[in-house]
């Protein structure tokens, strides 16, 4: 993005355009011409009473740092952390669990935005350390362990005319995020990233007290697959491994920004609302209404050059008061400039949901009445734009249901003084009622405690099937938490 402001990394320092070298980072360089490898540490702590893998408890100096999560607001006491370093861990650490009638949580990136990832006195089974990616541009396609994060994905795909649709976060895991859906700039062009699982490998509970490990593509395990496909994570099982279908991505695309001031709310959205969902595919876009002194902006990618941009962004900028930024760089660039910088706010609170129609006058009153008063300075409404490919199912169909909608539509709060949580989680959850008359729906990765018919909300018409799913692979329910799907 121009100097774009990612939903999560509200406010950091802008300036997306600019390009700089492309980081591998953890992920190393390339191998052959036909694959690109990250291969996880091998090392393996002692076991512990039948545990493998490396193991934190809480006498352990490590213990601090295992335990936290990446959103302030939640903190728990696990009495036992196991980093598994491969899928036998899993069903190790899964079937101890079992065994010792201990509750467990299953985590990747952190990034459980209600820290459902972890539980006070229970065990949190751990797959950041599975990090293998293994790319075969032939095929057009990834097998990635799921301790693999969204940046180090894009850094490994770099060069290789390959991308996946990934969001904006580098730190989010795939492990978690792939299964509930994964939206963002890339969606129109290449669907949403859970459309884009092939196979999964998934420990799941055996029996009464036991462990296996499965593999779920279009031959074996179709159900689940398709559960996988959207249904959320830590609903079936740990997945340990995913092949994802990758798409060509060009060496250069256009990052482009539009902005207006405050007073221009309802100019600006109005002719968004109306353009994006059904502009050209290759562009993804989304619109942030910030408080009245940050004002507004529509930030995009466009997966193609510059010159093609032509007048493709004609509607928007030619709305009074604009100013336009524009330029061209690689995915990679692009991805590595948005996610610099420290990070700003240690609380975050968001509320999930779709807009079927055009927002009208009255809703956009109420979006400018509520960021008019916003608490922090980090309080956004954040929208995507949707359409192109994501309205079409991949074969086998998904899980994700929200196939049909205009964009999606996120009203956020981020804070580093603990005193403004209060007025923060009350801003947060006013406006999410008072939106309620203009939006629907949900979405199982940025779940939200206060929706009480969270089945419907997150799933849609696919809830019951989803029921059925969870009855045949958990019947007993061992992956539980506060949002998870009930069996039949």
């Amino acid at each position: 993005m121009a100097d774009r402001i990612s939903r999560r990394a509200m406010l950091k320092t802008a300036g997306a355009a600019a390009g700089a070298a492309t980081v591998l980072g953890a992920v190393g360089g390339l191998a052959s011409a036909g694959a690109a490898v990250l291969r996880p540490s091998t090392a393996r702590a002692a076991t512990d009473a039948g545990l493998t893998g490396r193991i934190v408890r809480p006498a352990d100096v490590t213990y601090e740092a295992a335990r936290q999560g990446w959103d302030a607001l939640f903190s728990s006491y696990p009495s036992v952390i196991v980093f598994a370093q491969e899928a036998t861990d899993v069903v190790n650490a899964l079937t101890w669990a079992r065994r010792h009638d201990t509750a467990l949580r299953v985590r990747s990136g952190r990034h459980s935005l209600e820290g459902w990832s972890s539980t006070d006195g229970g065990m949190v089974i751990d797959v950041s350390d599975l990090k293998s990616i293994e790319i075969d541009r032939n095929a057009k396609t990834a097998t990635v362990g799921t301790g693999v994060t969204q940046g180090e994905l894009v850094a490994a795909l770099a060069g290789t005319g390959l991308g996946f649709p990934t969001g904006d976060e580098a730190g989010v895991g795939l492990g978690g995020v792939v299964l509930g859906g994964r939206i963002g700039d890339l969606s129109r062009q290449m669907g949403v990233g859970c459309d884009n699982l092939l196979a999964v490998e998934m420990v799941v509970s055996s029996g009464p007290h036991g462990a296996r490990l499965v593999r779920a593509d279009q031959t074996h395990n179709p159900d689940l697959l398709w559960a996988c496909r959207g249904g959320g994570g830590g609903n079936f099982g740990v997945a340990t491994s995913y092949t994802l279908q990758l798409h060509p991505m060009p060496a250069s695309v256009v990052v482009w920004q539009v902005s207006w001031p405050f007073d221009k709310l309802h100019d600006a959205f109005d002719a968004w609302q109306g353009w994006a969902p059904g502009a050209d595919r290759r562009l993804g876009s989304t619109l942030v209404v910030l408080k009245p002194s940050n004002g507004i902006s529509i930030d995009g990618v466009f997966l193609g050059a510059q010159t093609d941009l032509g007048n493709m962004l004609e509607p928007v900028t030619s709305v009074a008061g604009a100013t336009v930024k524009m330029s061209s760089t690689s995915w990679a660039d692009r991805y590595k400039n948005i996610n610099s910088g420290p990070r700003q706010n240690a609380y975050w609170k968001f509320t999930p949901s779709w807009a079927s129609r055009k927002l009208s006058p009255a809703a956009l009153d109420t979006v400018g009445e509520f960021m008019s008063k916003a608490p922090a300075d980090a309080c956004n409404f954040w929208s995507l734009a949707w359409g192109g490919k994501v309205k079409s199912p991949p074969p086998g169909g998904t899980a994700f249901f929200h196939r049909s909608p205009l964009f999606y539509a996120e009203p956020g709060a981020g804070w580093n003084d603990a005193s403004l949580t209060e007025a923060c989680m009350t801003w947060i959850g006013e406006f999410r009622e008072a939106m309620l008359d203009h939006v629907e729906g949900g979405y199982v990765n940025v779940p939200d405690r206060a929706i009480a018919e969270f089945g419907p909300s997150y799933y849609g018409t696919n809830f019951a099937r989803l029921r059925q799913v969870k009855a045949k692979w958990d019947p007993r329910e061992v992956f539980h938490f506060e949002q998870s799907i009930p069996p039949v």
